[in-house]
């Protein structure tokens, strides 16, 4: 693995400049040996077959890919418009491990050279299962946060610490994507579940220029590979729809998120032995209430005819039949923050009531997957850090952040009692939240700015857990954490938890604009931000900082220094040794 990463610190330094053709995998890529994945040239100009070249390390393409390449004469744009010539060829694998030079000229106008390094496994698995756990949006602000409301600081120092804290290696992961520096959940994760980084709002695939988002080059996602390479069980769990970019990632290929039906076949397809999380309005179908399909396709049926259990509840999740998969969706959207869902009971928890927690979900789904004796593979999500730092509710991120963490001791403890279990803990991009001391309500002080309470003014929270359950008995203690972003639309900041309902800063104006929603504007002391984003901003938006990654178990060693996103997947993939053959 250090071999591998010094190899691609040194073609970052020899990287040249781009020419007009493009090349998928794009320069640099790592490949699974033996891992399918499609082959895309395209040009900028329309050409006959016989004068487009390539080769590979300077041989005919076909004579080391073992495959002639469909020629496309003109790719056509969404309005028909011609886009240039192509060559695909589909399902290619790599067996033999190296560097793999691809060189394409066309006419005399165009050519393009990039280098690919196929890269092997260890020949026998580290690990029996993988646990890989993603807090979206996770920020150091937002560990810092749930450790401080949960545990307490007396003197300076944690009076308890987070699960997360003794994991015991880490590495800082690069986040962006091909395009641009700013990235999302969907390139983000398909990085950590493919190996290689793609374009905002792709999964499973490199974004390439045709208008169908469903026909761009795929690459293989870590459940493809344990099917096609063991008997291992899958499983992922999610406080989003199931359908959202990072649940999705473990199975998908898409230019487009929003493809969400399409995303349910595709979970259907690789059939994972549990998924639980929201985004039932996919499953259903068309004529049925509530439904988000444009279909016939009735895909709760489809999963029980597959021989799913469903449940639409906790209950139903704790009482279903163990010799069954488990298909648990238990909202129609996105579920209900930790926060509404266990104490305030507030967003759409009257609607739906019964919605197990992260930690519940966790369990579950490990005791389903381990009884597999080939081991097992499972995703959990935290989605609501993000969910709730988007509109800049940093109290409700924080509480679900605790919520992570103790999702993150259930598989800690199973890790203890079965070594074999490599877990590892991560964000998939961050937000511009920092904490910068104390608002203290005791201040007398006419504007709510004036109570904020910086340096040794800060002092400490009064945060209390008198119950023992590693919540904050409440958040709106007279003395709270000051949470702020570094980026937001106009909107109004009422220095306060938001008690009635998740925070919604800003609403869109008859111009099409967002602007500061009044319905905050005569909270007392409330203050009127002016945006730093763009009118069209309606939310904050995602940073570029590095996330921190920390883990424990076999293998847990090769995560170190900075990597990038797509460098972790090929540690997971060492660690089941996906590069040999298993079954």
């Amino acid at each position: 693995m250090r071999a591998r990463l010094a190899l691609l610190a040194a073609a970052t330094c020899l990287a040249g400049t781009a020419n007009a053709a493009t090349i998928y995998p794009l320069d640099r890529a790592t490949i699974l040996a033996s891992s399918p994945f499609d082959f895309k040239v395209e040009l900028d100009a329309v050409y006959d077959a016989g004068d487009v070249d390539v080769t590979v390390n300077g041989k005919p393409y076909a004579d080391v890919f073992g495959h002639e390449a469909d020629f496309v004469a003109d790719e056509k744009g969404e309005d028909g418009e011609s886009l240039g010539s192509a060559l695909i060829l589909r399902d290619l694998a790599i067996a033999d491990a190296g560097d793999y030079t691809v060189d394409v000229k066309a006419g005399d106008a165009e050519e393009k050279s990039v280098t690919w390094t196929v890269y092997g496994t260890a020949e026998t698995p580290k690990a029996k299962n993988v646990i890989f756990f993603v807090a979206d949006g996770l920020s150091m602000g937002h560990r810092t946060a749930a450790r401080i409301m949960s545990k307490g600081m007396t003197e300076g120092k944690a009076d308890g610490r987070l699960n997360m804290d003794d994991l015991d290696n880490m590495a800082t992961i690069g986040t962006s994507s091909t395009h641009s520096i700013a990235t999302d959940s969907a390139n983000t994760m398909s990085a950590y579940m493919t190996g290689h980084k793609t374009r905002v709002n792709a999964l499973g695939v490199y974004a390439d220029r045709t208008p169908d988002s469903l026909d761009d080059p795929k690459v293989e996602t870590i459940a493809e590979a344990l099917r096609r390479q063991t008997g291992k069980a899958i499983g992922v769990v999610s406080t989003a729809e199931i359908e959202d970019a990072t649940p999705a990632a473990v199975v998908a290929h898409t230019r487009l998120r929003g493809d969400k039906a399409e995303i349910v076949g595709m979970f259907y397809d690789v059939k994972p032995e549990v998924i639980l999380g929201g985004g039932s309005a996919y499953f259903l179908k068309s004529d049925i209430a509530g439904s988000k399909r444009k279909d016939d396709n009735d895909y709760i049926a489809m999963f029980e005819d597959a021989g799913y259990t469903v449940a639409t509840t906790a209950d139903e999740m704790d009482a279903a039949d163990k010799n069954t998969k488990l298909l648990g969706l238990f909202h129609t959207g996105n579920m209900d923050s930790t926060l509404d869902r266990d104490f305030l009971k507030k967003g759409t928890v009257e609607k739906f009531p019964n919605q197990p927690g992260l930690v519940a979900m966790t369990k579950t789904a490990i005791d389903r997957l381990s009884e597999n004796e080939d081991g097992f593979f499972l995703m959990v999500e935290a989605a609501n850090v993000d969910k709730m730092s988007h509109p800049l509710d940093w109290d409700r991120a924080a509480i679900d952040m605790i919520e992570y963490d103790q999702a993150v001791g259930v598989a800690m403890d199973f890790a203890r009692s079965h070594p074999d279990t490599l877990v590892v803990v991560t964000g998939d991009h961050t937000h511009g939240m920092s904490i910068v001391g104390t608002i203290d309500d005791e201040i007398d002080a006419e504007e709510m700015r004036d109570k904020v309470g910086t340096y040794d003014d800060a002092g400490f929270p009064n945060y209390t857990d008198e119950n023992g359950d590693g919540y904050p008995d409440k958040i709106d203690v007279s003395r709270r954490l000051a949470m702020f972003s570094n980026n937001f639309p106009d909107y109004y900041e009422t220095f306060r938890p938001k008690m009635d309902g998740p925070f919604d800063p800003a609403i869109k104006d008859e111009n099409g604009n967002y602007v500061a929603n009044e319905a905050y504007k005569d909270v007392p002391g409330a203050v009127l931000r002016t945006g730093n984003l763009p009118h069209n901003a309606s939310t904050g938006v995602h940073a570029v900082d590095d996330v921190v990654l920390q883990a424990s178990g076999p293998n847990a060693d090769q995560f170190k220094g900075y990597m990038e996103q797509s460098d972790v997947y090929g540690v997971l993939a060492d660690a089941f040794a996906l590069g040999t053959t298993q079954k």
